[in-house]
């Protein structure tokens, strides 16, 4: 059977995208998918320079022109970039703008069944909003712009731990307000889903509590009792091995200790110190919701370091593993 087509977007032109993509070739394209890159080809170049890596790179009109090549990076570039005049590590409006656009591409190829998933490498928030995109935070919100899902939600994973978010870009003032028992609801029926076609047969999904000590019987609050245990009693009620809520501070060691399948995170940063803390190195973020694989390397574009051959590629290839496992599944 024909390999599946595996996008990677080389993100920001200003950050590490090309610098790890470069770096991480020769493992990403041995694998169970046909991979390409949406991007620029010359700065894929210019990080071959400065990593000393050596590709041959191709530049491709379409994806019905791939070949299954361990040898070549075959590129796919939807606008021209002048990589001559790009300053690496600086937040630049044309910088957000092909990073847009690269992304938009992938996806677009993906609605249209050209392609079947979509590997992320980051974008810069302040260079989208410079380049005009006010609505676009991130790859979150192009996703829900462009596929029209009704639902979608971030799944931060690495060895051993899987965290679900319920929010992700809001105000912590604002993830509160949003913690109600139809959302919860809706999350956790999406998280099991998810799992289950990722290919976790039964999956147990805890929910980790807002409140400290999960609220001590409403002396530190009364989310837990008035929007989260109900949410909790509805998802048993449709036979679904939902649990909790446990406090938040021991709820991810015991994740890891494999009592959970994963984790229903309330907020940001509650789920991703936990991730981050466990193994940031090779965490990876996938998307629930949208009609096709989608993951990403889990850090960002890194300007500190950009341009530097300091880039750790490791994140990438978990990231395109992941997919390639996820396109196996769902297509068995």
């Amino acid at each position: 059977m024909k390999k599946p087509l595996l996008a990677i977007t080389m993100g920001d032109p200003a950050g590490v995208g090309a610098e790890i993509v470069v770096k991480a070739y020769n493992e990403l394209s041995s694998g169970g998918a046909t991979i390409f890159v949406i991007g620029s080809a010359d700065c894929l170049r210019q990080a071959m320079q400065q990593t000393g890596c050596q590709h041959r790179i191709k530049v491709i009109e379409s994806p019905e022109d791939i070949v299954d090549s361990l040898q070549t990076i075959q590129v796919l570039e939807p606008v021209s970039f002048d990589a001559s005049s790009l300053v690496v590590g600086q937040v630049a409006a044309s910088c957000g703008e092909a990073a847009v656009r690269y992304f938009e591409t992938a996806v677009t190829l993906c609605l249209d069944a050209r392609i079947q998933g979509v590997v992320t490498c980051p974008i810069n928030k302040e260079a989208v909003h410079a380049a005009g995109f006010h609505g676009d935070i991130g790859h979150q919100e192009i996703l829900s712009r462009m596929t029209h899902a009704e639902l979608t939600a971030t799944m931060l994973m690495t060895t051993g731990l899987k965290v679900a978010h319920l929010s992700t870009h809001k105000s912590l003032a604002e993830a509160v307000a949003y913690v109600k028992q139809p959302v919860l609801v809706e999350k956790l029926r999406l998280t099991v889903e998810s799992l289950e076609n990722w290919g976790i047969s039964s999956p147990r999904v805890a929910v980790a509590a807002l409140n400290p000590h999960g609220g001590e019987g409403g002396l530190l609050g009364r989310e837990e009792i008035e929007e989260i245990t109900p949410a909790v009693a509805t998802c048993q009620s449709l036979g679904l091995d939902v649990r909790g809520p446990f406090p938040a501070d021991s709820i991810f060691y015991r994740a890891i200790n494999g009592e959970f399948d994963a984790v229903l995170a309330l907020y940001h940063d509650q789920g991703h110190i936990a991730i981050k803390v466990h193994n940031f190195e090779e965490s990876i973020t996938a998307t629930m919701g949208i009609p096709f694989i989608r993951t990403s390397v889990d850090h960002g574009t890194a300007f500190d370091i950009a341009g530097q051959n300091r880039a750790d590629a490791g994140g990438l290839i978990e990231a395109t593993r992941a997919a390639i496992n996820m396109l196996n599944q769902s297509l068995t």
